[in-house]
């Protein structure tokens, strides 16, 4: 049985910190490429970060330099350290998998339909 678990979320003020973490199991994770994405009310579910199986990063423009995505193969773990939070970073939190032979398709640039398997979110209130 397939599961992705996300934890960590919660609210913060702006310039804060949190620490996203998904626990996966059911699947081998770690040969996945794995993201977060995030939504919010009234708005398209968007790509955050993604991490290849081989720990190749890509980040949107809007979370540079203020997010870091890491994975644990070994504990079939996925992180996303969130610092710098602004308001319009208020969103429910998903974690996403899906197999993909070359890390270069592992991006950012991978579309919401391109995604294997799901969590259930962990809402991020950030004022």
């Amino acid at each position: 049985h397939v599961q992705l678990v996300e934890s960590g979320g919660g609210s913060v003020q702006a310039g804060g910190s949190l620490r996203l973490s998904c626990a996966t199991s059911g699947f081998p994770a770690g040969t996945y490429c794995m993201g977060w994405f995030r939504q919010a009310p009234g708005k398209k579910r968007e790509a955050v970060a993604t991490i290849s199986s081989t720990g190749v990063t890509n980040y949107a423009d809007s979370v540079t330099d203020r997010f870091t995505i890491s994975r644990d193969n070994a504990n079939n773990t996925m992180t996303l350290l969130m610092t710098s939070l602004r308001p319009e970073d208020t969103a429910m939190y998903y974690c996403a998998a899906t197999f993909i032979p070359r890390s270069i398709y592992c991006s950012v640039s991978r579309g919401y339909g391109g995604w294997k398997y799901w969590g259930q979110g962990t809402q991020v209130t950030v004022s």
